[in-house]
Order: structure tokens, then sequence, then C-alpha cells
């Protein structure tokens, strides 16, 4: 059976922990998410512990926002580490992204366009035009003309970034919650299966399978969700 197009997001308190839930839910899904948190605190040895033996596609989110010339050198230092998808600030304009998908040739660069954690309210406070949805559609445009092959935009914005870019880019959503959980941090969601129905090709899903208390179970309900919708 595929597995279910997810990338289950490992915020773990230590490294056993984000290498047991990986275990568990590898057979059901596509892809396992390292963030920063998890990445600064046990550094490259991470990537080996959640690949396993299953060699499920490592999603690495260390959101890399810095003049090109220092994205580049950082890029290339996680490269050797083969994650199939790395990710960049949209906000770090072209030059930036450019950078970054010419030192990893071999890795998908995903620009994360505006955080899912922001409203507009958000936006306006620091400076930026207009709603959510024209900010991500803009950078999103950008972000492709500049390299990129996946964008990350919350289940909000991926029907019109869809539209924008065209069929050939990744669309990557976090902000995915099964009907019935707790939306927590996130100020624009939607339920997994609406989110393949507007477009995205992978979800991030996190705290509703991780804080289960069986999340091996909780990943492979959703699978089969989505395997029905």
């Amino acid at each position: 059976m595929t597995p279910a197009p997810i990338a289950v997001a490992l915020d773990a308190p230590d490294l056993e922990t984000a290498a047991r839930w990986a275990s568990l839910v590898t057979p059901h899904v596509s892809t396992v998410k390292v963030g920063l948190e998890l990445y600064l605190r046990y550094g490259p040895d991470v990537i080996a512990s959640v690949r396993g033996a299953s060699g499920v596609r490592v999603f690495l989110d260390l959101k890399l926002h810095d003049i090109p010339n220092t994205v580049a050198g950082a890029t290339r230092a996680v490269a050797r580490l083969r994650p199939a998808i790395l990710t960049v600030h949209a906000a770090g304009g072209p030059a930036m992204i450019q950078a970054a998908v010419e030192a990893a040739p071999h890795t998908k660069i995903a620009a994360v366009t505006v955080l899912t954690s922001l409203s507009a309210a958000d936006l306006a406070a620091i400076g930026v035009e207009g709603t959510p949805e024209d900010a991500v559609r803009r950078m999103a445009v950008m972000s492709v003309e500049a390299g990129a092959t996946a964008l990350v935009c919350s289940p909000h914005e991926v029907a019109a970034v869809r539209a924008a870019v065209g069929p050939s880019i990744t669309l990557i959503t976090p902000g995915v919650r099964p009907a019935g959980t707790d939306s927590q941090d996130q100020a624009r969601v939607a339920t997994p299966e609406q989110a393949l129905a507007d477009g995205a090709d992978l979800l991030v899903i996190g705290r509703p399978i991780t804080a289960s208390p069986d999340p091996g179970a909780t990943a492979a309900s959703i699978a089969a969700s989505l395997r029905r919708s």
C-alpha cells in the first residue's frame, strides 16, 4: 500500500522519542519532518536516527534566511545528509533562493511563504501589505521564478497558489488538522481531505499524530481517510 502524502512533524523532546515516532508512522506516511529545535539539539545525527532502516524521506525544515552566500554554505552543509526537502524563507528574496537551489541540486528546495501562525493583523504589524493570500501568492511566484521547486503555504492559500504556479510545483501545507482536533497555534488551518482537494501535494501533520496515545494507529487512520476521499 502506497504511503499517504503526509509529513509527520517529529517535534519531540529527545532523539529517542523522535526515532520511535518515526518508526511507528513510516509504514503509513511518505515523509517525516525534522524541525529547527530537534536539529539544533542533536545535529546531523538526527537525520540518520529518524530515517532508520526504512529509508523514509526526510523533510529538513530549517527555514534558512540569510544573505545568499551564507544560505548557500548552510545548504551545502546539510545537502550531504540527503534530505528530500529543505526549507528556506521566501522573504530572503530571489537571489537567496537561487543560491540554495544551486547549492543542493539533489534536494527539493521549498520556499516558505507566510507562516501559518500569522494572521492578517500580524502581517500588517510587520509591514506586509494586503491579505495573507495576496502575500503568499506574490512570494510563491517570486520563489518559483528563482528556482524553488516546492512551496510551503497554509491550506487557505493552496488553491490560489496552485493556480498561480501550475501543476509541476510541489505544494506543502502545514496547519492541517483532522476534523475535531485543536488548531493550537496555527491561525490558518484545514482538514487533510480539504487540503488535498484544494491542490496540496504533501500535508504536514504533527501533534494530532504524535500526541495521540498510539501515533502509528492515528497515522494509519488518517492515511486511510485520505485514500477514501
